[in-house]
């Protein structure tokens, strides 16, 4: 098993789990990915205009910025939060986003959403019944297998992303 070192010597000092800093401290865009496996990208592409199909626009993107939180993605915050307040989300919905379990601005279907998000991205030994139960309870069968699809699909995307350091505001 190979451990990788996430300590990296900075002009300021040492930072966890950044990887390599430039000059300023921000890392630069590794690899675009679109360009460089453009079948792939595509496939993915085509699998999350699949996955999206038939769910709410709001609770959507809800989901992919949470998904993003979760996996510290920059680009898909930046490009969700921008899709979201388009669907008309509210800034103060957005803003209490990370702390949704404490917020009171959520509807029970969207925490149930929210709940699974979690559950899904985190996979701490499995989805829970109560949590796929309460998913399940607001989402008709094909609703849910859709938001699922749009959960690990977000997943993906950030994958890429945070492995690439695609960097926001790109196309």
């Amino acid at each position: 098993m190979t451990k990788i070192n996430t300590k990296v010597g900075t002009e300021s000092g040492t930072r966890l789990g950044t990887g390599i800093g430039t000059k300023d401290g921000l890392t630069a865009q590794r690899m675009d990915f679109r360009a460089t496996a453009p079948k792939v990208f595509k496939a993915v592409l085509a699998l999350d205009g699949a996955a999206r199909a038939g769910l709410d626009p709001v609770v959507l993107e809800l989901v992919q910025i949470r998904t993003s939180q979760l996996n510290r993605c920059a680009y898909c915050i930046d490009y969700h939060t921008r899709d979201a307040r388009a669907a008309g989300e509210t800034e103060e919905r957005l803003h209490q986003l990370t702390a949704w379990q404490d917020a009171l601005l959520y509807t029970a279907a969207e925490r149930a959403a929210l709940a699974l998000t979690e559950a899904v991205t985190l996979l701490p030994g499995g989805v829970p019944d109560d949590v796929y139960e309460a998913a399940a309870h607001h989402f008709g069968e094909e609703q849910l297998a859709q938001l699922i699809a749009v959960i690990c699909t977000a997943n993906v995307w950030n994958r890429m992303n945070v492995t690439t350091r695609k960097t926001p505001g790109t196309p």
